[in-house]
C-alpha cells in the first residue's frame, strides 16, 4: 500500500511537470495533438500505479517520450502551416456577414440548440446582431458583432478615456508577493509606507491589490473590515 502511495505521488510530480513543459495553453486550450497526449499519459500512469510489480520506468519513459513527440509536432506546427492544419484542422466561418451557413454546421455536427448557446455564452442573444461567428481549431467560438448592435467605444465618441490599470494581487494570505510587485513597478518599501499609513501588518491582510498608478485595496483577514 506504501509502495503504491509513493508510486501515484511521483507519478502525479512527473505528469505535472511534463505538463508544464508542453506549455500553459495545454491546461486551458486543448488541441487535437495535446487531447490526445494527455489521455495516453493518463492511461499509461495509471498502469504502474496500480500495478507494483511493473517497474516506475514503464510509466515514466512512455510519458516522457509523448512529451517529446508533443514538442517535436508543435515546432513542426509553427513552422509548417500544412502539418497545423493536417493535425489541429482549421478554423469553420459558421455565420458569414449575417448568414447561417448550414452546411459548415452540419459538417461540424453542431446543433441550432448549440450555436445558440455558445451565442448566448458570447452575450449575444439575438442571431441577427452576428456579422460573424467562427469555431475556432480548439473548438471555442469567436463572434464579431454588427456595427449597430456592437457596444460604442470611447473612441468612437470622440472622448478621451484614461487607459485601464490591471490590478494584481501583491499581498495573498499574509504572504507578498513578489513577481506581483515587480510587474506593477511597485517595492517592497513602498508596501511597507503603505501599511504603516493604514496602520496594518503584513498578517493582518487577505488580500491587496494595486497597479501600476500606485492605486491599492485591502481586504483584511476574517473579522476585520477592507480598507
Amino acid at each position: 500500500m506504501i509502495i503504491s502511495a509513493i508510486r501515484t505521488v511521483l507519478l502525479y510530480i512527473i505528469i505535472i511537470i511534463t505538463v508544464r513543459i508542453m506549455g500553459k495553453r495545454q491546461i486551458s486550450e486543448l488541441q487535437t495533438s495535446e487531447l490526445v497526449v494527455t489521455l495516453l499519459m493518463s492511461d499509461i500512469a495509471s498502469i504502474p500505479m496500480q500495478d507494483t510489480d511493473q517497474s516506475m520506468l514503464s510509466g515514466i519513459i512512455p510519458i516522457l517520450i509523448l512529451v517529446v513527440c508533443e514538442i517535436l509536432i508543435s515546432l513542426l506546427m509553427l513552422k509548417n502551416s500544412s502539418i497545423r492544419r493536417a493535425i489541429c484542422g482549421k478554423p469553420v466561418i459558421i455565420i458569414n456577414d449575417g448568414r447561417v451557413d448550414q452546411k459548415a454546421m452540419t459538417e461540424l455536427r453542431m446543433s441550432i440548440e448549440e450555436l445558440f448557446e455558445e451565442l448566448r455564452q458570447k452575450d449575444v442573444f439575438d442571431i441577427k446582431d452576428v456579422a460573424f461567428a467562427i469555431i475556432e481549431t480548439n473548438g471555442k467560438m469567436s463572434v464579431l458583432k454588427k456595427s449597430a448592435s456592437d457596444t460604442v467605444t470611447a473612441g468612437q465618441l470622440g472622448v478621451q478615456a484614461k487607459d485601464n490599470h490591471m490590478q494584481a494581487v501583491v499581498i495573498s494570505d499574509g504572504e507578498i508577493a513578489q513577481s506581483s510587485l515587480e510587474f506593477c513597478g511597485l517595492s517592497e518599501e513602498w508596501l511597507h509606507k503603505i501599511l504603516e499609513l493604514e496602520k496594518l501588518k503584513i498578517s493582518d491582510i487577505f488580500i491587496m491589490t494595486a497597479d501600476k498608478t500606485k492605486k491599492y485595496n485591502i481586504i483584511k483577514k476574517e473579522g476585520n473590515k477592507c480598507a
